[in-house]
């Protein structure tokens, strides 16, 4: 669908839900393409989404470093 700025302004809400159901919306002035209304694609966001390709122990943060960890953590090797 090709519409007007002025009609764009007039009626933004509806080509928002327009655009959102796949029509394609473009607005003219005076009587030519300027722009161009496309819905921004959003992504689900999934907490756990590499678990599966994941494996080994998970390390306790909360648990002491042992000595050799501890003295790569202060410098030293």
């Amino acid at each position: 669908m090709q519409v007007t700025v002025a009609v764009a302004k007039a009626r933004l809400s509806k080509l928002i839900d327009a655009t959102l159901s796949g029509e394609e919306v473009v607005i003219a002035r005076r009587g030519r393409p300027v722009a161009k209304l496309v819905p921004i694609p959003h992504r689900k966001f999934r907490i756990g989404l590499l678990s599966d390709q994941l494996s080994g122990p998970v390390p306790d943060f909360f648990e002491p470093l042992d000595e050799n960890d501890l003295s790569a953590w202060e410098g030293g090797r």
